[in-house]
């Protein structure tokens, strides 16, 4: 007999599942503390003078969106203890573009925010797949387990919608107003995301490993 026989090698655990709900509100709070805060923005400069030295209903809601942002990086520290790396990287991006927006009183770098964030991942992304990476199974791992096969696609598939967000934000911000452009950012962006994401479940399902290894135990 072996040392291993008797003292075998316990069964590495299943890495935790990330609460859905959770992860949902920390992304979608500070979307709309943006659009509400731009929506009352003049209401806020009203009760909140010192709220004028911004700028306007944009700049103000861009300085709360900077502010909610952290908030939610803080927390999904605290409680999921760690931080997601998308959202991170978006938080960098809305922290420096929204600075530099309000310090210059420009509102080009607020607008064209979302275009180079979507812009970045999806050529990450791409570009991952272009030297064989499925970067996306690093991020979504936690969610869910693909084969490599699916990771590539999934990963493709994710890329190119990036970029066409990217391209719609271009598209949105400079043929309308600013409040047509919050409200599509806040109540257009978010449901074409949730219907992008259930359209690729047959995928997922397909390339699940667990359902290989219930179908083999099976």
């Amino acid at each position: 007999m072996t040392d291993e026989s008797l003292n075998p090698k316990p069964a590495a655990l299943p890495k935790p599942r990330e609460n859905a709900g959770l992860k949902l509100a920390l992304e979608l709070g500070p979307i709309l503390v943006f659009f509400f805060a731009n929506l009352r923005g003049e209401w806020l400069v009203k009760h909140f003078p010192v709220l004028e030295k911004l700028g306007g209903p944009l700049f103000v809601a861009t300085a709360f969106f900077m502010v909610a942002t952290v908030v939610s990086l803080i927390v999904s520290k605290i409680v999921v203890k760690h931080l997601p790396l998308m959202p991170f990287v978006s938080g960098a991006i809305v922290l420096v573009f929204g600075g530099l927006g309000i310090y210059l009183q420009n509102e080009l770098f607020i607008k064209m925010k979302p275009t180079i964030i979507n812009a970045l991942f999806g050529v990450v992304l791409l570009g991952g797949l272009f030297f064989g990476k499925s970067l996306l199974g690093y991020v979504f791992n936690a969610a869910f387990r693909l084969d490599d096969e699916g990771w590539r696609k999934l990963t493709f598939r994710w890329g190119l919608f990036f970029l066409f967000l990217a391209v719609l934000n271009e598209v949105v911000w400079r043929n309308f107003s600013d409040d047509a452009w919050i409200t599509f950012k806040v109540w257009g962006t978010m449901p074409i995301t949730i219907l992008f994401t259930m359209s690729q479940m047959p995928l997922i399902m397909k390339h699940s490993l667990e359902d290989e290894e219930e179908k083999t135990q099976g």
